[in-house]
């Protein structure tokens, strides 16, 4: 449903952005309903509160969730923007999809375990939390959140060189070319932040080691530049059509 007020079709500027494919496939009702089973296990462990102090618990709880759910969220929007941009329901194309939905279905207790032992004082109270981790695991976690986050956006990279590689076929404009690639850029930054994170995990000690999760902050600002940095040049060789990434 909701893709479908999205993929309305628009006609744009000569040589500009366009959709081609306006009826939602198959391939994303599928996804829709892994990301909606994903969220769905973020809260399917909360019972209802049986006294005042478990509802504030579970209220204090807001952030962690949010954050996960966010996640999951910009993980949904990055699938949605590639099919409705390009349409694409070949075999690697399902496979590559299949797989992305794996490891987000995968990771969504890690990830809901990470954010809430984050907050873990506020929700539970000091020393309180009924999360048990030790300073020697803490490393461990954060690679996996690492290995999570780089394979995801390894998988998006692979979509869109894909479709790269297929531009032809698919009757890409000069300007869709170029908006392809500057999505696959941004999937290398995604994963060289991954990747960045991944190696302080690992080199930091034990007590550090949570502190390799800031360099994830830096997204934001690494994928601001750039598209400033892309938007000017492709101005300069689109002289007469929008941006519309």
């Amino acid at each position: 449903m909701i893709r479908k007020l999205f993929s309305s079709g628009h006609t744009t500027g000569s040589g500009s952005t366009r959709k081609r494919d306006f009826e939602v496939q198959r391939i994303e009702t599928f996804s829709d309903g892994v990301f909606a089973f994903a969220v769905t296990l973020l809260i399917v462990s909360l019972e209802v509160p049986k006294s005042f102090e478990d509802l504030l618990t579970s209220m204090r709880g807001f952030f962690a969730f949010g954050i996960s759910f966010a996640l999951l969220i910009s993980i949904w929007a990055e699938q949605h923007r590639f099919f409705r941009n390009y349409g694409m329901e070949d075999g690697g194309t399902i496979t590559l999809n299949a797989a992305l939905l794996f490891i987000v279905l995968f990771y969504t207790y890690p990830l809901k375990f990470l954010f809430t032992l984050f907050f873990s004082d506020q929700i539970y109270g000091p020393h309180n939390s009924p999360l048990k981790i030790t300073a020697h695991q803490m490393p461990t976690l954060m690679v996996i959140y690492a290995l999570g986050f780089i394979t995801i956006y390894t998988l998006f990279f692979l979509m869109y060189f894909r479709a790269y590689i297929k531009s032809d076929k698919l009757g890409f404009t000069p300007i869709e070319k170029f908006d392809c690639k500057t999505s696959m850029y941004i999937e290398l930054i995604m994963i060289c932040t991954g990747f960045c994170s991944l190696l302080f995990a690992i080199l930091l000690n034990d007590q550090d080691s949570a502190n390799s999760g800031m360099i994830y902050l830096l997204i934001p600002l690494a994928i601001t530049i750039f598209y400033i940095f892309r938007k000017r040049i492709r101005k300069k060789l689109f002289p007469h059509s929008g941006y519309h990434k």
